[in-house]
């Protein structure tokens, strides 16, 4: 079994409340989960209106399976232009 893990780190810049944070990262997350087999969740920067940092998890028995749905992930999430993509870092266990 092989376990990969993403880190998304998103800059909101034309954001102004939570209200608003929560409006786009619900729209991310459900679109993430429509079109992949993975779980999704915010995971850091709570607190913080303007940076919001998203972790994503897949399992898989193929490592290139895990390694290439995390890099779509990354990607669908970059090309939705709902907040700025920072910084994206994955580790497969």
């Amino acid at each position: 079994m092989v376990v990969g893990i993403c880190t998304i780190g998103l800059a909101l810049a034309e954001n102004h409340d939570l209200k608003g944070k929560r409006q786009v990262l619900r729209s991310v997350k459900d679109r993430v989960r429509n079109r992949f087999n993975v779980s999704i969740a915010e995971v850091d920067d709570l607190d913080l209106w303007q940076r919001a940092t998203l972790g994503v998890a897949c399992v898989s028995k193929d490592r290139d399976v895990v390694e290439r749905t995390l890099a779509h992930v990354a990607s669908f999430v970059e090309g939705l232009h709902l907040a700025e993509v920072e910084d994206v870092s994955v580790e497969i266990l």
